[in-house]
């Protein structure tokens, strides 16, 4: 299974390698793009625009993938996702410490991106309204109560996903977490089972109704 792994504010792609590490060695083939500026600038959309990019330049075209989103990576993730198209090609969106209701700490830095996650703000608001989108695809939220980040720490539990906690002790730490990889392992091979079987079910409909080709 491809996976799109989307680091967070101030990070680069790098900042994802144990993850992807870890993944890598279950059999997976892992992408960790890095999006700039990394401040979010110029905006969560704009950054969902460039991911957009690297996934249609990277990923084969006829091949599902899961997205594993950290942080802003999440938002911006998201907004891909739902906003850009990239529900149709997503098997899985799994998201870690992400700031789905915002988080106070947006209110002491002064950009677009960061305006874009402060509690109620209408790109939140615009997110929430299209989430229907994600409906069909499995969806997992990655949380601990110790975050100083994600303020307060329940905004990373998106009601949408299944709501997983993992008591890290600081946000970053998140990304190390062992308990986490083995969860998150273990739901990316469910997903690659269904689709699989998804795909093999299609197969069988077309082969036996060839006049839907």
């Amino acid at each position: 299974m491809h996976i799109v792994l989307v680091h967070g504010i101030f990070d680069r792609g790098s900042i994802m390698r144990p993850l992807a590490d870890h993944l890598t060695s279950g059999g997976h083939v892992c992408h960790l793009p890095s999006l700039s500026p990394n401040d979010g600038r110029t905006g969560l959309d704009a950054l969902a625009a460039q991911l957009a990019s690297y996934i249609d330049e990277f990923l084969p075209a006829d091949e599902k993938f899961c997205v594993v989103a950290f942080s802003m990576g999440a938002i911006v993730s998201r907004f891909y996702l739902q906003e850009l198209g990239g529900h149709a090609r997503a098997a899985a969106y799994f998201s870690i410490s992400g700031p789905h209701s915002g988080t106070w700490l947006a209110y002491f830095y002064p950009t677009k991106g960061a305006r874009q996650m402060k509690p109620g703000s209408d790109f939140l608001a615009r997110l929430d309204a299209g989430s229907d989108k994600l409906k069909r695809i499995p969806k997992a939220c990655y949380w601990t109560p110790f975050d100083l980040m994600i303020l307060p720490a329940t905004s990373s539990c998106w009601a949408a996903c299944e709501i997983v906690c993992i008591p890290a002790l600081a946000h970053p730490l998140m990304l190390v977490s062992r308990k986490l990889m083995r969860d998150l392992s273990e739901r990316i091979q469910q997903t690659l089972k269904t689709s699989a079987f998804s795909t093999e079910w299609s197969n069988k409909v077309l082969l036996e109704n060839p006049e839907k080709i």
